[in-house]
């Protein structure tokens, strides 16, 4: 059975902070120390992969570029484009291999608004989640977070890391 998500995500503060801050993802390829819950368990010279700070389901971790790319398409060649979207697929195995899963859903989201820097979710969708709790219901987080700690985020970033 899918774990609770009795934690309130307050949408308008999520939006305020978004939309008035510089880039997250620019931020975590910095090292800025306010991203401690984004959990890094992967880096190479050109991506990174790490924990989703808000996340729907157990697992849920994010991979990017480094470079502050802002479309999956446009912003892409062919060749960097392929080995982004190989990570993404290495990282989901490893989602996969430790934490159980009966889908993971792949998606890119973000806007030019807000959170435009190019990155990927990795979302693995627990067994027994009810149909009517899944896809769209089960990604968003108006719909309620999992309990999530620093320790929890070590603790999954070091089975990952392991698996990768």
């Amino acid at each position: 059975m899918p774990p609770e998500r009795n934690v309130r995500f307050d949408v308008d503060a999520y939006v305020a902070r978004v939309r008035s801050s510089p880039c997250f993802i620019c931020a975590i390829v910095s090292g800025d120390p306010a991203y401690d819950l984004e959990e890094v368990v992967y880096e190479d010279d050109r991506h990174l992969a790490f924990l989703a700070r808000y996340p729907t389901m157990p697992g849920y971790v994010l991979v990017s570029p480094k470079a502050h790319v802002e479309h999956a398409v446009r912003d892409l060649d062919e060749d960097a484009y392929t080995d982004l979207m190989r990570l993404v697929r290495r990282v989901a195995l490893a989602v996969e291999a430790v934490i159980p899963s009966e889908r993971t859903y792949l998606l890119s989201l973000g806007s030019q608004q807000g959170n435009a820097h190019l990155h990927w979710h990795i979302a693995p969708l627990p067994p027994g989640t009810p149909y009517e709790r899944q896809q769209y219901h089960a990604l968003m987080s108006e719909n309620g977070l999992i309990p999530w700690s620093l320790e929890q985020a070590a603790d999954l970033a070091t089975r990952l890391r392991r698996e990768l």
